[in-house]
Order: structure tokens, then sequence, then C-alpha cells
């Protein structure tokens, strides 16, 4: 584990298309929340700092035995920025001489602790943020180096981090092509059309 790698996981929302709380959607057996969170400890990072809303005490149960730092964002209903803001105000608590952060969702089933340690390779490569290619457009997972930690604690709104990625220069990020990354269950059609690809069992919890 290389020192000043931290994590911020966030898994707050509401999932209103989905229905229930995707973060409770069980793959091979395991939930996308409890995934997502090995992924993130499994990349090295540490702290790795866990955003919750509700039903935060049954996401929580989702979280017994990993070294990680569950928190609730009481505002949660307020979008992802006040999610990001509430990961942020405890990372500084908790690692104020972090060097990087990774910041990261539980909704995108198919990236590993190995996709993850691709990012933070390049990351100690060439100091910048580093990001995954959505289309056209950055997005997460996407790790900032500390410089940045502030204006992400500034972020509001349902943007999350987008914002922020979108008006860096060339000279500010290496973007990365991760397939993987392209996947995310927002909808019961996305979780039918995983099955369908035959990319693992899913079911509601």
């Amino acid at each position: 584990m290389s020192p000043g790698r931290s994590a911020i996981l966030l898994a707050a929302g509401a999932s209103t298309r989905l229905g229930q709380p995707k973060q409770l959607v069980q793959l091979e057996g395991k939930s996308l929340l409890r995934r997502a969170a090995e992924a993130a400890t499994h990349s090295g990072a540490s702290p790795v700092i866990v955003v919750l809303g509700e039903p935060a005490e049954i996401l929580a149960q989702e979280l017994k035995g990993l070294a990680v730092s569950g928190i609730v964002n009481e505002a949660w209903q307020e979008g992802m920025g006040s999610s990001l803001r509430c990961g942020v105000e405890a990372l500084q608590r908790q690692a104020p001489e972090t060097a990087a952060v990774l910041l990261m969702v539980c909704d995108q089933p198919l990236i590993t602790a190995l996709h993850l340690k691709s990012l933070w390779d390049l990351y100690d490569a060439t100091g910048k943020v580093v990001s995954v290619r959505h289309g056209d457009r950055p997005g997460v997972p996407a790790i900032f180096p500390a410089r940045y930690i502030p204006e992400l604690a500034r972020i509001s709104g349902d943007q999350g981090a987008r914002s922020l990625l979108r008006s860096l220069g060339d000279a500010e990020i290496e973007l990365v092509s991760l397939p993987e990354a392209e996947f995310d269950l927002d909808a019961p059609e996305d979780l039918f059309r995983f099955l369908e690809g035959g990319k693992g069992r899913c079911s509601f919890s």
C-alpha cells in the first residue's frame, strides 16, 4: 500500500429510477455496495470513506468487517454534491495529509480492484488528475491530487465531480478508456441488460 492514497465511495443516492436502493442489489451473492467498498480497499487506498444515505442502518450492515469508514450524509436528498462535501470533510478530518483521493460510486459492477490499481499506477506516473472516459467526457472513477480537494469540497447540486472534471485542461488530466466503467445500474432495464449479457447473476434484495 502506498502512503497518501485515500478513497471516497459515494453511496447515498435515492435510486429513484430503480425503485429500491441500488446499493443492495446483489451480484454473485454480494451487494453492489460491498463489492465497491472491497474494490476500493483492495486497490491500496486508506482510509476508504463510504458516504451513506437512507436506509443508513441497513447499508452499514453491508460494510461489516471491511476496513472502511462509513459516514451518513443527513442531507443526501440535496444531491451528489452534498455527499461529496460530506466525504471530503470526513477525509480532511481523518487524513489531512493525504496525497490523492479516489472518487468512485457503487453502481459500476464491472469495476474491480485491478482497474482501480491501474488508475493509481497512472496517477503515480503523471501526478495528474486521472479520470475514466465516458464517451467523450471524463467521469468516475477518478483520482484527484490533494490540490483539488478544496474544489471538491465546494461542489453543490447533483453534478458530483463532473463539473470539475470537465473544467480541466489537457495538461491537468489523464483520460483513460475503460469499457467496464461504461456500464452502470440505474434502472430495471439496466439489470435485465446485464443479465442478458451473461455478466453474472443479479437479484434484488
